[in-house]
């Protein structure tokens, strides 16, 4: 990952914690909102705009630097074997993954069938697993990078294909909240790209949506998925009716 990237992820990072949103971030600048998304977007901060930011911040652009520098320890990726682990033990995958949306153990605790020394056990586990930073008493600090991405066709994708996308999608989508579309057809290859492209922006848009509601009290926040998915594909009833080509003759 570039410098440039670091540092704005960094930036991102310590807006959150001071729970200053990007409309501060936008007057502070002199920008509309849209704009500041988009050069967090695309990474394209002139080194006058850190500054300004810093100073929103009350941070030196030295504290920025050393900030970026202890994230360059946590961890973009698990490895095959932690994502097997988690896999294996649903209240740890359960753990690890409440905690990454910010919650804490007693909140956790307190929410699902898990003891105390239970808990903390999984804890533990998630310390040794270099996932978490297990602290005096049992708050935790994150290993793992905002930038976090599963293991393309690994366990946990796989448990999600397997087991959890057909309970997802198990629904008329007809509630508050929920929302599906379904949008087909003959789309040029130029067109099939930019609409990938703009998936790819969406998704990064809920990522970082997700990350600014980290700050909000839990009663405020509820979960919530999302699936964006696009593919050139022809439903088998419809391929069993083409044509077949004419065989070669010699």
């Amino acid at each position: 990952m570039s410098q440039t990237k670091l540092i704005v992820d960094t930036l991102k990072q310590e807006l959150r914690k001071q729970g200053i949103n990007y409309r501060q971030v936008a007057q502070t600048l002199g920008l509309s909102e849209a704009s500041v998304k988009r050069l967090f977007a695309e990474s394209s901060f002139t080194l006058e705009r850190i500054e300004q930011i810093c100073e929103l911040l009350h941070l030196e652009v030295s504290d920025l630097v050393l900030q970026m520098e202890h994230n360059r320890e946590l961890t973009d990726q698990l490895t095959l074997d932690q994502e097997t682990e988690l896999v294996s033990d649903i209240k740890l995958l359960l753990m690890a993954h409440f905690l990454m949306n910010r919650l804490d153990f007693y909140q956790i605790i307190d929410i699902y069938d898990i003891s105390e020394t239970e808990g903390i056990r999984l804890l533990a586990k998630l310390d040794r697993m270099k996932i978490i930073e297990l602290l005096p008493g049992n708050r935790v600090r994150l290993m793992i990078s905002e930038n976090f991405r599963l293991i393309p066709g690994g366990p946990i994708q796989r448990l999600y294909d397997q087991k959890l996308q057909s309970e997802f999608l198990n629904s008329r989508f007809n509630h508050a909240g929920e929302y599906k579309v379904y949008v087909s057809g003959m789309f040029s290859r130029d067109a099939n790209g930019e609409i990938i492209r703009k998936i790819k922006r969406l998704a990064e848009d809920a990522h970082d949506l997700n990350q600014e509601s980290d700050s909000l009290p839990l009663n405020e926040r509820f979960g919530c998925s999302l699936i964006m998915a696009i593919r050139p594909w022809e439903p088998k009833i419809f391929e069993d009716l083409r044509r077949q080509p004419n065989p070669k003759t010699f």
